[in-house]
């Protein structure tokens, strides 16, 4: 049998790095897209290939059409189908939401232009391969954010609900070929967050949020691999799902 192929955006770092090593380890064929992190993309494309895998890093910014068909271009020469793709690119801004001044027009169209149109333009361009062969699977890496409202900025989330509205519109449309679900992380413990705060405060920030939450643990970026691994893998009978990989956040307070 051929090799299955999938394409991961932001596949660099944090989830995007997870989910590429976690279909590697199961014999796929992937794709690292990244957009700054090169090196770490390069890594993880090695480590890809050490997994099982064949596997290149490509760089390309998708909320750049002519990116999004790079990608999809090259993933074709290379192996001649595409079997799935997982939309992990993501960017943010962190601002406080009762601060109405802290967001511009110009935030809220980057973010978007990453989080929601990168993520069309990424579908749009991999559809016709995976029509071709028969059948796809499609994962965007969303948020909890998307559903409740509570996230690094007021446009993040926005954005994260209007992909997950998305989601649902082109999983009816794609439908029967194409399965078209996302993947809705709380906190998860990457650089993203770690950013943010000298090692004493994120300490005290991870455990209030582990206190707070019913399971008493944060996702891990492998812990959101897996989830989107079985969208990808197993569930063939699930398409328009909006599955939240939160430890139970969504039920409210410990």
């Amino acid at each position: 049998m051929e090799r299955r192929v999938c394409i991961v955006t932001g596949g660099g770092t944090g989830t995007g790095a997870a989910c590429a090593l976690r279909l590697a380890r199961t014999g796929w064929n992937v794709l690292v897209n990244y957009s700054r992190s090169g090196t770490e993309a390069e890594a993880v494309a090695a480590q890809c290939a050490t997994a099982g895998g064949e596997s290149f890093a490509m760089r390309g910014d998708v909320a750049h059409d002519d990116d999004c068909r790079a990608l999809a271009a090259a993933a074709l020469e290379r192996w001649q189908r595409i079997d799935a793709l997982v939309n992990s690119a993501g960017i943010t801004r962190f601002a406080n939401a009762a601060r109405l001044d802290a967001l511009s027009a110009a935030d809220f169209q980057d973010i978007y232009a990453v989080n929601v149109i990168g993520c069309y333009q990424m579908i749009r361009a991999c559809a016709p391969a995976m029509q071709a062969i028969g059948a796809g699977a499609v994962v965007n890496v969303s948020s909890s954010a998307g559903i409740s409202g509570l996230g690094s900025s007021v446009a993040y989330a926005a954005s994260k609900g209007a992909l997950n509205a998305m989601t649902l519109s082109l999983a009816r449309a794609l439908a029967p070929t194409i399965r078209v679900n996302a993947v809705c992380p709380g906190l998860i413990d990457t650089r993203w967050h770690r950013a943010r705060f000298d090692e004493a405060r994120y300490a005290q920030f991870m455990e209030a949020y582990e206190q707070s939450v019913p399971l008493a643990t944060a996702a891990s970026a492998d812990d959101v691999a897996d989830a989107v691994a079985w969208l990808i893998e197993g569930a063939r009978v699930v398409t328009g799902e909006l599955l939240q990989v939160d430890s139970g956040m969504h039920l409210g307070r410990r």
